[in-house]
């Protein structure tokens, strides 16, 4: 699965380019969840969840938030250089 890129995002994490979307804006309160891929190449998907409604006003702190899911996916085992299936990832 790719993300469609005129519906992503970029954002670089330590050095890497990864696309980023937002995965379903709900109209009521619902965690946030969003897709990641590494922007250059096809692999396993991070499908990251944060446990809380975001408030939407508060929406350029996104690119951080997928920021640190990139970081923690990472020390979990996500590897998006290499296919494989999605990569849950819930944040604590």
């Amino acid at each position: 699965m790719a993300l469609l890129r005129k519906e992503s995002r970029l954002v670089t994490v330590d050095g890497v380019v990864y696309r980023w979307r937002v995965r379903k804006r709900p109209s009521r309160p619902a965690p946030l969840s969003f897709a990641v891929e590494q922007a250059d190449r096809r692999g396993a998907i991070l499908l990251a969840t944060l446990p809380e409604p975001p408030t939407w006003s508060g929406v350029p702190r996104v690119p951080a938030l997928v920021a640190d899911m990139v970081r923690q996916g990472r020390e979990q085992g996500w590897r998006p250089d290499e296919p494989g299936s999605a990569f849950p990832l819930r944040a604590a």
